[in-house]
């Protein structure tokens, strides 16, 4: 019987550096596989899924690792199954709007090469530069512009994947309309690689609008932020992005990387329209008087050069704050927007009652808050302190009519909190057809669900 390495010559290692690298994510957790594997097509993921079904080898697919959440955390002797190096974008049908790419083309590159044909795939998460589209889709990663074109899901048109016996699938269509059978496609979406490993993925794309402002507001105070979000809004004006950063947020970046934010500041907000130049600069002038009535600062970028610092600066934020404490704990709750302020108001009483810092970013324009919890790991009251926290966050969250993930997913984190969401009679039918899909739990295994067992 052959070894991985004579299936897969030079595409195999066991190596400790290469087991260490392919060992942890962004989450911050560890493992330690067995192997790591380097796909370079379909069949290379055909013949590792057969190897490992017909031994009972667990396998992890992975992109980048930048997932949150601890997706792509190995079980121990586990297989790694990397799709970096299947990076090829395949077709770009401009007379479709549609795009064929392999799992592992990076999301800026697939970007910036649209960007050439006068194109345009909005899901923008904050990894852009680092992370895999076969990551975004499983994750269903969403990012700054979703509060008007809508995440990863929205995009997917259809899906190459292969099962865990080793068997090829091929889901959705390349039309704009197909209503044929069980959604697929949508199904394997957020799945988190526990399903199939996605092999390569037929997109969506729009042409590229016809211009971009950008406009920074500067507040004093957290509630008339809150406040700028709902009134532009209900004003009918739908930006692209409504970025929201606190005051603890601010001084990180500015401490990490500064771009000239003013530390004083209590939140602000950076906005930015596309479309015709006429109705975005009417947007953006409209934008201005809501958030001068509430006694916020307008600044807007005068050229691409300043545009792109602020958005340097957003995408920061992330290192930035793993500077100021490396053991955060990071969660991505969601409320309805209307409810925004109400949320923001119920952190800041939280951090002030439990005396832990809760430094709060993120999408405000669809109500999703990346909550940082700033904790010392190493100080085991003030963890389990902040894990309690944690599920009070929840729950307040879910009393608001929110969700605990909006684009992180389950993974390994969140695990004991999903039941708080989703009921008894859903989660049992999700378990279920994890065990149709993958009937030996050998596909990442011990993700989303607590109680499934290999077989």
């Amino acid at each position: 019987m052959n070894s991985l390495s004579e299936l897969l010559p030079g595409k195999v290692s066991t190596e400790p550096e290469d087991l260490l690298c392919y060992g942890f994510d962004a989450s911050g957790l560890e493992g330690r596989p067995g192997t790591v594997v380097w796909a370079e097509d379909t069949t290379d993921v055909v013949k590792v899924m057969r190897y490992s079904h017909e031994r009972g080898i667990a396998v992890i697919p992975r992109g980048a690792g930048t997932g949150m959440t601890g997706g792509s955390i190995p079980a121990s002797g586990a297989i790694v199954l990397s799709t970096e190096r299947m990076n090829r974008i395949l077709e770009i049908d401009k007379e479709n709007f549609t795009v064929l790419v392999e799992a592992g083309v990076i999301n800026g590159r697939l970007q910036r090469e649209l960007e050439r044909h006068r194109l345009f795939f909005p899901p923008d998460p904050s990894s852009l530069n680092f992370c895999t589209l076969g990551g975004n889709v499983a994750e269903n990663a969403g990012g700054a512009r979703a509060v008007k074109y809508g995440v990863t899901r929205d995009y997917v048109l259809g899906l190459e994947a292969v099962l865990p016996d080793g068997r090829t699938i091929t889901t959705g269509v390349k039309t704009a309309k197909g209503v044929v059978g069980y959604d697929l496609t949508r199904l394997l979406v957020g799945s988190e690689g526990t399903l199939a490993v996605i092999t390569k993925i037929r997109l969506k794309v729009l042409p590229l609008p016809e211009d971009v402002i950008t406009l920074l507001a500067l507040f004093g105070g957290l509630e008339q932020s809150g406040e700028a979000v709902q009134r532009i809004i209900s004003e009918g004006i739908v930006p692209r992005t409504l970025e929201f950063l606190d005051s603890w947020t601010i001084r990180a970046v500015e401490n990490y990387k500064s771009i000239g934010l003013p530390k004083d500041t209590e939140a602000l907000l950076l906005i930015e329209l596309d479309g015709p130049p006429s109705v975005i600069t009417r947007d953006a002038e409209k934008i201005s008087v809501i958030c001068k009535k509430l006694s916020g600062e307008i600044i807007m970028a005068e050229n691409e050069l300043a545009r792109m610092k602020l958005w340097e600066a957003r995408r920061a934020v992330s290192p930035a704050l793993f500077h100021l404490s490396p053991a955060k704990i990071n969660e991505d709750i969601v409320v309805p927007r209307s409810r925004f302020p109400e949320m923001l108001r119920r952190l800041r009483d939280l951090s002030e009652s439990s005396g832990i810092r809760i430094v709060n970013f993120g999408h405000a324009g669809d109500g999703n808050i990346h909550v940082n919890l700033m904790v010392d790991r190493a100080d085991k009251e003030q963890y389990a302190k902040a894990q309690e926290l944690v599920k009070e966050i929840f729950r307040i969250t879910l009393e608001l009519e929110g969700t605990i993930s909006g684009e992180h997913g389950i993974g390994l984190t969140k695990q004991n909190y999903i039941s708080m969401e989703v009921p008894p009679a859903e989660l049992e039918l999700m378990k279920k057809i994890k065990q149709v899909f993958d009937s030996r739990n050998l596909l990442n295994p011990g993700k989303i669900f607590l109680s499934l067992c290999s077989r």
